[in-house]
């Protein structure tokens, strides 16, 4: 059936802009096996006239894999649809919930949700293009057009393209006078008007996004929802995320320890700085994972300082994993090296990645 439901939504990881970049997504599957993780935002004209591979490259590691697109001209995004599938993911998803002013004065995000005969041809464009699903992102409305018929009326007529899932953030959008941030906290949360749609679309997949901290809450909404998408949280303590495929998919173990996450980190590290990668741009997605625990704030602080060295690599990331203590173990760190802070070259640095990682990530598509 053309643009049937084929992603499991149960639990997803949020877009979002400058933080789900493909290193994030590669460091999140470490804890996760099975949640779905999204693209941070690319817009469609990005996909069609520049570079495909910066834009739309990753890591087979990384699927279940999202792309988000932007854009609002319906044979541009069937277009860069038509990229992305080459590219192999799982699914195609239309932002129609971004407030920044510089993306409406575009035409594309939130303010879309006035045009919803536009979000359908939209749609049934990227549906006819492609095989895989084309899913819908929105707010529950905009400005003052926030009433639960407004927002029924927006899916009754997307839905109209054929698209069956609809992920919608509980805060309506003030397309002026906010800040993006300023958006994600100060319109209240309305999870029931989400619930509510789920009730009245029965035939949808209805999945909740908003203000969700924890798996715990992401189960109890998972009694009125088909899914839950976690922003924010997963990303500042991405240690939330280790228990999702035991409690939300029902099989599977996470991670032993948060050290343990950093050794699964190391193939793909080296990978990546041997490739000409600053280390500091895979790392800076590593920074909140011993969150609460003893000697965070010495893990951030070396990271943070000694990251953007030329010649950083593996041996930063064991050296500050050496400052902090993991309660899995007894308070002493399972990642070790000898040297706090070693330069290692060509086989020394192939003897310590040995001696020292397990099984990770291994980069494919640079």
């Amino acid at each position: 059936m053309k643009n049937s439901i084929g992603t499991d939504h149960r639990l997803c990881v949020a877009p979002m802009m400058e933080w789900t970049d493909r290193h994030c997504r590669v460091f999140l599957r470490c804890l996760t096996q099975r949640t779905l993780l999204y693209t941070e935002m690319v817009h469609c004209g990005a996909v069609v006239h520049g570079d495909a591979e910066r834009h739309l490259g990753h890591d087979a590691i990384e699927h279940p894999l999202a792309l988000q697109l932007g854009g609002s001209i319906p044979d541009e995004l069937a277009a860069a649809a038509r990229v992305a599938e080459s590219f192999g993911y799982d699914e195609i998803n239309l932002n129609v919930g971004c407030p920044s002013e510089r993306v409406s004065a575009g035409r594309f995000g939130a303010c879309l949700m006035a045009e919803p005969e536009l979000v359908r041809d939209c749609v049934g464009a990227m549906i006819e293009a492609v095989s895989v699903p084309i899913t819908v992102k929105s707010r529950i409305g905009i400005d003052d057009r926030d009433s639960y018929e407004e927002l029924a009326g927006f899916v009754a007529t997307v839905a109209q393209s054929g698209c069956k899932t609809f992920i919608i953030h509980a805060r309506k959008a003030l397309l002026s006078g906010l800040s993006p941030k300023q958006n994600r906290e100060i319109p209240p949360l309305e999870h029931d008007r989400v619930m509510r749609l789920k009730s009245d679309f029965p035939d949808l997949e209805i999945i909740l996004n908003g203000g969700v901290q924890s798996i715990g809450e992401a189960l109890s909404h998972l009694d009125h929802v088909n899914g839950v998408m976690i922003g924010r949280a997963a990303y500042q303590d991405p240690w939330l995320l280790r228990d999702a495929d035991r409690c939300i998919f029902g099989g599977g173990s996470g991670p032993s320890s948060r050290h343990a996450v950093v050794n699964s980190m190391l193939p793909y590290i080296d990978s990546k700085c041997r490739a000409g990668v600053p280390l500091a741009r895979i790392t800076r997605h590593m920074l909140g994972l011993f969150n609460g625990v003893p000697g965070a704030r010495s893990w951030r602080r070396y990271l943070s300082e000694q990251g953007s060295r030329v010649d950083a690599g593996v041996e930063t990331v064991l050296a500050a994993a050496e400052l902090v203590a993991d309660p899995a173990v007894s308070g002493h760190a399972e990642v070790r090296s000898a040297d706090p802070a070693p330069t290692l070259q060509g086989d020394a640095m192939g003897t310590v990645i040995t001696k020292h990682m397990s099984t990770g990530p291994v980069a494919g598509k640079s």
